[in-house]
Parts: structure tokens; sequence; C-alpha cells
């Protein structure tokens, strides 16, 4: 599913109703700002959008997914790929939490030996400075790597209005969180509550 192919069908079809981002946010209860990431590729219309959506510009869910007027003949083949490339980003979507929990894992394994020796046996300082120094950055970059994939991995759900977002990298790394919920500002509604991580856009 192409964001910005999207976007651009959005915004095609809106120009071609006749309508300002104003007046079609207003047409489905959200705020001009929300038209404007969709039509830029930065963000996906959340699930209870779609329909309305679709019927103000006069096109299907198909189309919308498509990014792209659909002929009869089309339809079916169109709609067998939009199911296909759903599966497929939620499995890329897997593969990239799993091997953020790999990278994690990998670096835990890496470090903590560098530790345990730096206390265990007699050395000097400056081999014992090393060790830690060594242990520290690995832990650090394996940290990031493995931020970078979990955030890339899917997006979070806001459980007030159901939108789908990828936060920006200081908002994930500073919000608290389980082990499949952050706590996170929503882009579309301004809950600061805890999203569900889901494997779609």
């Amino acid at each position: 599913m192409n964001q910005i192919v999207i976007g651009k069908f959005i915004a095609k079809e809106r120009k071609h109703k006749g309508y300002t981002q104003r007046q079609l946010s207003e047409l489905l209860g959200i705020s001009d700002k929300t038209i404007s990431k969709w039509e830029r590729g930065n963000g996906f219309p959340e699930v209870s959008l779609l329909l309305p959506l679709c019927r103000e510009l006069d096109i299907t869910v198909n189309e919308l997914l498509a990014g792209e007027r659909v002929s009869e003949e089309d339809y079916r083949k169109k709609a067998e790929e939009n199911m296909v490339n759903l599966v497929k980003e939620a499995q890329e979507s897997k593969k990239k939490i799993i091997l953020s929990a790999m990278v994690a894992a990998l670096t835990i394994i890496a470090a903590v030996p560098l530790f345990v020796i730096s206390g265990a046996i007699q050395m000097e300082d400056w081999v014992r400075a090393l060790l830690i120094g060594t242990g520290s950055v690995v832990i650090v970059l394996g940290i990031a790597i493995a931020c970078v994939l979990d955030r890339e991995a899917g997006a979070f759900e806001c459980p007030q209005c159901k939108t789908r977002f990828v936060p920006e990298m200081a908002d994930y790394l500073m919000g608290p969180h389980t082990i499949m919920k952050r706590k996170l500002k929503c882009p579309h509604c301004g809950a600061n509550q805890y999203c569900k991580k889901v494997l779609t856009k």
C-alpha cells in the first residue's frame, strides 16, 4: 500500500469534486490538517473514515487502496492485489519486530560478558575502562537499531479515535511502554494514552 500514491489520488478526487481540504474535513468531522497529512502521504485514513471518505469522493474503498480509478473488469484483480499488499505489509512488520527483538537479545549477549570480565579479572585500569566503554557502545547501538526497527514496523493505534500513526522518534523513545503498548499523543485527536502496536498502517 503506497501512501504517497493514495494521498495524490485523494487530492485529485477532492479537487475533482470541487472541495477544499477544509470543506472535506468538515464533511468528515476531522481537521483539515489530517486531510493535508493524507494527501502528502504521511498518514492513512482510519478504518472508521474509509467509507465516509469514499462516499464524499464518489470512489470505492478498493479504488482508494489502489490509488486510482478501477474499471469494472479490473475491479476483482485490484481487490485481490490490495488484499495481498495488506498481508505483505503485516508480514514485513512482523519480520521487523522479530528482528528488533533479536538485535536487543544479541546486544545483551554481546555486552554483558564485557562488563562481567571487566569486574571479575585483575587488569589495568585502562583495559577495564576500554571493556566498559565498548560494552556501553554496544548497548547504545543495539538499542538504537532495535528502536528504529520496532518504530518502523506497522503503526500505533489510538484507543480513543482508532487513528493509526507512526510516532516521531523522540516521542517513541520517551513514551512509557509495555510489550505491545506505548504511551503516545495521537496526532488526530490529541489524546495522550497507551496506544496498541498494530502490524498495518
